[in-house]
Parts: C-alpha cells; sequence; structure tokens
C-alpha cells in the first residue's frame, strides 16, 4: 500500500505541473483547479506515504 501511494503521488505531482503549464499557456484564462486538484492529491498521497503506514 505504501508503494502504490508513493506512485500515485508521483503521478498527481506530474499531473500537477502539467495542469499549472497548461494555466500558465493560456495565460490564466482556464481554471486553475487544473493545477491545484492533482497537487492537493499529491499531497495526501506523499503524506500517506511519510506516515510509515503499511499492509
Amino acid at each position: 500500500m505504501k508503494k502504490a501511494a508513493l506512485i500515485l503521488g508521483i503521478i498527481f505531482l506530474v499531473l500537477t505541473f502539467v495542469g499549472g503549464g497548461y494555466v500558465l499557456i493560456n495565460h490564466g484564462q482556464v481554471n486553475a483547479g487544473y493545477a491545484v486538484v492533482p497537487g492537493t492529491w499529491a499531497m495526501v498521497c506523499f503524506g500517506f506515504y511519510r506516515s510509515g503506514k503499511r499492509d
């Protein structure tokens, strides 16, 4: 379970940067949620990973 949290955290982190780039390319005219939502999930996954919980 801990490894899955790490993998999901990395995926969401990449999606955060892609979403941030998309917002910047469109000069902020699109919803910032494209970067914020995956960033929130990345923090949740990394927090679960760092908490040390195991199966």
